[in-house]
């Protein structure tokens, strides 16, 4: 192809109203169209190279799989029509960015080969409206449809309201989880510190006796034999001792005092860019008292760098994770904390040697109310709020279990927010 073609090819790709991804064959994203980024919100920028999973998450189920083993292994094209839901990737906007009426969306995905050949995979998505609404019997469908969708988008808005309501609720349920453990915490270095006062007040009563005793006493000899009498060498060694002691006590009051007013911003909503390291060990802090019976705590981390998220409600992610964790215990095991950096993407990882997550589970745990938990151990929102909270924040959560051996959970983040959902947060938040 000469680069006259190549020009007139590029412009055409440029300009149709057809979403066009190229794909290579383990699924990362080489390419997509004008189309793509106006009607997703997203830009190619930060998606190249990344799978089409973690950009699109509604695309990752069975039915990409049997599509992706007929086009890639057996070269044929696979269509999904638009009357066959769920849609493999969303396009929820028109080309002016504003919600899109009811679309029909229909995909093709095909095998090609580059000039290099290397071969690749093709998809496109486009809208398959104007023909159903040829049909008389499809029109009349449509607007079934849409009167359908109006109500659905009233019980949505309920729904969204409840579910505001239970995760409140979750998060209520969790700051009086922690209330029991966090006062315990607190209480340690109180009780000592409260007892070093007492013998403190002890010896600066006897202390005060030898500084009275100069005035009065009759010779040197007997102001030396109170001073043994009194053991000052003791008291003069000790007190040092009870005032380093009882400043360790008080740092460690002060820490956790600052570690729960970091944690404690649960209606933070607004994006900015945050130090998760600090956020991990915040959350520590919070929790020790949950995990330093059941774990050693073992950290791992990786370079990373500012995040932009809202970095308490990344807080609660990970304390939902821990806690999850320990509760996966039966005797003393070990968690480990990793986090790493790949690309525009940073990854938070929580590992246990609990009991593991039977195989035939795994798809129901991020299902509000479910738990494998005893009752009166859990809620059964931990995961889901995880869950609602990373995707707000165009994230993903990966989670590997061997029964028996322990679970691994890898919250993935991107290091900088999609312009379409920053922009969106901030006029909710005017």
């Amino acid at each position: 192809m000469d680069s006259r073609q190549r020009e007139l090819a590029s412009a055409l790709v440029e300009h149709i109203e057809i979403g066009v991804i190229v794909l290579d064959s383990e699924l990362r994203i080489q390419y997509w169209n004008d189309f793509v980024s106006q009607c997703s919100g997203k830009m190619l920028e930060q998606a190249r190279q990344q799978p089409l999973t973690l950009t699109f998450p509604e695309a990752d189920t069975p039915c990409l799989s049997k599509m992706l083993a007929l086009a890639r292994d057996h070269g044929e094209h696979v269509y999904t029509e638009w009357h066959e839901p769920p849609y493999l990737i969303r396009l929820p906007f028109d080309r002016s960015g504003e919600p899109a009426p009811l679309r029909l969306q229909s995909t093709l995905l095909f095998p090609f080969k580059s000039s290099a050949d290397q071969p690749l995979l093709g998809l496109l998505l486009y809208d398959s409206s104007e023909l159903a609404r040829d049909n008389k019997q499809l029109d009349a469908a449509l607007h079934t449809l849409s009167s359908k969708q109006v109500e659905q988008e009233l019980l949505i808005a309920k729904l969204e309201k409840a579910n505001a309501q239970l995760m409140q609720s979750e998060k209520l349920a969790a700051i009086g989880q922690l209330a029991a453990g966090v006062a315990h915490e607190i209480n340690n270095p109180i009780g000592y510190v409260f007892s070093n006062l007492q013998t403190l007040a002890g010896y600066v009563h006897d202390l005060l006796r030898i500084i009275d005793a100069v005035d009065g006493a009759a010779s040197l000899d007997e102001l030396r034999q109170l001073k043994r009498s009194l053991e000052y060498d003791y008291i003069r060694n000790d007190v040092e001792a009870l005032i380093g002691e009882s400043e360790d006590g008080i740092e460690r009051v002060k820490k956790i005092i600052a570690a729960l007013k970091d944690f404690s911003h649960f209606e933070e909503d607004e994006f900015r860019l945050a130090d998760l390291h600090r956020g991990l060990d915040t959350t520590l802090n919070v929790v020790n008292n949950e995990l330093k019976y059941k774990a050693e705590v073992i950290k791992e981390y990786g370079q990373l760098p500012a995040v932009e998220c809202m970095p308490s409600q990344i807080n609660q992610v990970m304390m939902n994770l821990l806690v999850n964790a320990a509760h996966a215990i039966e005797q003393f095991g070990r968690i480990t904390l990793r986090s790493g950096h790949e690309n525009d993407w940073v990854w938070l990882e929580v590992e246990d040697t609990g009991q593991g997550i039977a195989p035939h589970l795994l798809n129901r745990i991020y299902e509000p109310f479910f738990t494998t938990k005893p009752v009166g151990k859990g809620t059964g929102l931990g995961l889901s709020l995880s869950y609602n909270i990373v995707r707000k924040h165009s994230g993903r959560i990966e989670v590997f279990s061997t029964p028996g051996q322990g679970t691994r959970f890898r919250v993935w983040l991107p290091t900088r927010q999609p312009a379409q959902q920053t922009q969106e947060d901030a006029g909710h938040n005017e």
